[in-house]
């Protein structure tokens, strides 16, 4: 017999609100603002190599770098107003090392 596990309602609600507030900026549709950018516009913009950003997307896959992109089937995607954000926080850390 299965021992059957009951929980609080507040604890249910408390749950509940951190699952929504992790969940939110995935579900925000892109700002209107916001361009897709491909592999070659990035690296124009950034200023750096495909290789490195070939890199900087495998280390974020494998959980090592917070690097922003998305996958389109087979094809490396990217929002410029996240590649700046990114590039923003980035200087502020090494900055501060």
């Amino acid at each position: 017999m299965k021992a059957e596990l009951t929980f609080p309602p507040e604890l249910v609600e408390l749950i509940a609100d951190r699952v929504v507030e992790k969940l939110k900026p995935l579900l925000q549709p892109q700002q209107a603002d916001d361009e897709i950018l491909s592999l070659d516009e990035v690296s124009k913009l950034i200023g750096k190599s495909k290789d490195q950003l070939y890199q900087w997307v495998n280390n974020s896959k494998h959980g090592l770098s917070t690097f922003p992109y998305l996958k389109a089937g087979r094809s490396l995607r990217f929002s410029k107003n996240k590649i700046i954000k990114w590039m923003e926080t980035s200087a502020k850390r090494l900055e501060s090392r």
